[in-house]
């Protein structure tokens, strides 16, 4: 069976692979740009001082370690369902700054209205159940707070829809296989972010899960979108 194929329950086999390879790899295949649109979905999640953010399937940290650069004062968990990923974050915060958890995202072990914010980056394409991802963000994010959701997104536009296919079949499984040696997670890649959600179906699904102002804009010529919810 191919990484094309694979069952959900082979996800975290797969990020526990590519895991020291993971940011080196973004980076390339972002042109740089990964960076700028966590900083926009930290702008979006609207903190307040001293407030209390979870990323959920952080990675290797890079979103929560941003906002604690941005607000030292902020109380932030970052927590993701493989391990190898956490030790990649906490090889990074050598003075523990940010609480790292392992923790399944549609199974979240948080009481209700605990956070300020909560963030995904990359993550909704790669769960089995979308809508349960979410409603469990809006469980555990207070009154008020808000759910924020960065997300690849095919194209819809002509040329772009064309010019990201012929990039993303191509770049991605080569870039990726070399650096990791998982040809087929990087296979994978394009074919998950081509049968996600649209950005609109996305923000329609955010709303159904117990989010209200729901709204979203696209970065980098249409291909990355980022949502936003209230709850």
């Amino acid at each position: 069976m191919t990484q094309d194929t694979q069952p959900a329950s082979a996800i975290p086999t797969m990020f526990r692979s590519i895991a020291r390879s993971y940011d080196a790899v973004n980076r390339l295949l972002s042109l740089g740009q990964d960076q700028r649109w966590r900083r926009r979905a930290l702008e979006l999640a609207q903190l307040p001082a001293e407030g209390r953010l979870l990323d959920v399937a952080t990675g290797t940290g890079d979103l929560a370690l941003l906002a604690r650069r941005h607000d030292p004062a902020l109380r932030i968990v970052g927590a993701d369902l493989t391990p190898a990923m956490l030790a990649q974050a906490q090889g990074k915060d050598a003075a523990r700054t940010v609480a790292w958890m392992a923790a399944d995202g549609l199974r979240m072990p948080y009481p209700d209205d605990t956070f300020d914010a909560v963030t995904s980056v990359f993550m909704l394409r790669n769960v089995p159940d979308v809508a349960q991802a979410l409603r469990e963000q809006v469980r555990v994010v207070k009154p008020g707070g808000r759910v924020v959701c960065l997300e690849m997104t095919w194209p819809q536009r002509f040329p772009m829809k064309w010019l990201f296919k012929l990039y993303f079949f191509t770049l991605p499984p080569l870039v990726g296989g070399l650096l990791t040696g998982n040809w087929p997670a990087y296979r994978y890649l394009p074919r998950s972010v081509q049968k996600f959600l649209a950005p609109q179906a996305l923000a329609d699904t955010m709303q159904q899960s117990g989010l209200r102002a729901v709204a979203w804009q696209t970065l980098m010529a249409g291909t990355v979108v980022a949502a936003v919810g209230e709850k």
